[in-house]
């Protein structure tokens, strides 16, 4: 059974920056398509970013030219780095996997991590 654990969350002020993580228990980041989304109170889970197995990254427009994913094979780990936070940004962050490549609804990804908590304010 394959687990995701995040971490590198925290509390940050506005234009502030924070490196989120994922490790994977096992080698799927090479061959699986992965993942950031984030939830915020009361809101749909949303996706942030993805990554497919062949490197090609998707960004949602609000977090364009702020955040950036990449995964280190050698460590089975999916990285987020987000720079100029903003309140807005404030959620629950989880990461993703599938074999499936990346899949365009959170319910086809097949594991799931149990999140981290980022704040800006």
């Amino acid at each position: 059974h394959v687990q995701l654990v995040e971490s590198g969350g925290g509390s940050v002020q506005p234009g502030g920056s924070l490196k989120l993580s994922c490790e994977a228990s096992e080698r799927i980041s090479s061959t699986c398509g992965m993942a950031w989304y984030r939830q915020a109170p009361g809101k749909e889970r949303e996706l942030v970013s993805s990554v497919s197995d062949d490197g090609t990254t998707t960004y949602a427009d609000s977090v364009k030219a702020r955040f950036t994913i990449s995964k280190d094979n050698a460590k089975n780990t999916l990285y987020l780095q987000m720079n100029s936070l903003k309140p807005e940004d404030t959620a629950m962050y989880y990461c993703a996997a599938s074999v499936k490549g990346v899949p365009l609804v959170p319910s086809e990804f097949e594991y799931w991590g149990q999140g981290t908590q980022v704040t800006v304010s």
